[in-house]
């Protein structure tokens, strides 16, 4: 694979560069098994639709053809099950969750972890990631299985995360 250089100049990055080194969707870390695509993950509504609604140039167009977004504000009947299950930003730069070359937090991470970026954060937020797991047992403790109305805002998070919850 030739190796592409990808500058980004939006509201929260002016004159960052990052070289995708990776083909898009493949050579993932061994530990590293995310059950959605950021596509679908667009698709099916995470973040109350406002993520990312002023960077779809860095990412694939079909990303966003049915992508459940508003511009305007965060909105949690975008989201899947209809409710917000997100902090707000301030929150993750508080608690020191944001990597200085992703902004935005996890899922602009794993979106450009996604295209083939790799950088020195990845171990950092796979060990993120798979902690969400915790989320799925405590769905399966306590929930009839495909019971999607039982611990909602344990679904929405862990559709956050790129782990599908409607298999639960």
């Amino acid at each position: 694979m030739i190796e592409r250089r990808i500058q980004i100049d939006d509201l929260m990055q002016s004159g960052y560069c990052y070289l995708l080194t990776e083909p898009v969707g493949q050579n993932f870390h061994q530990e590293f098994q995310p059950e959605l695509t950021p596509r679908q993950m667009l698709e099916l509504g995470v973040f109350g639709g406002k993520y990312m609604t002023d960077c779809t140039k860095e990412f694939p167009s079909d990303w966003f053809k049915n992508a459940r977004l508003c511009s305007s504000r965060h909105d949690p009947k975008l989201n899947f099950f209809g409710l917000n299950a997100s902090q707000p930003l301030s929150e993750w730069q508080k608690k020191g969750w944001i990597y200085e070359e992703d902004p935005r937090g996890w899922f602009q991470w794993y979106c450009r972890y996604y295209m083939g970026r790799r950088c020195r954060d990845d171990d950092r937020q796979i060990k993120r990631w798979r902690a969400m797991r915790r989320h799925i047992a405590q769905i399966r403790n306590n929930c009839l299985q495909g019971d999607l109305n039982c611990r909602r805002k344990q679904r929405q998070a862990l559709l956050h995360w790129a782990y599908d919850s409607r298999k639960i």
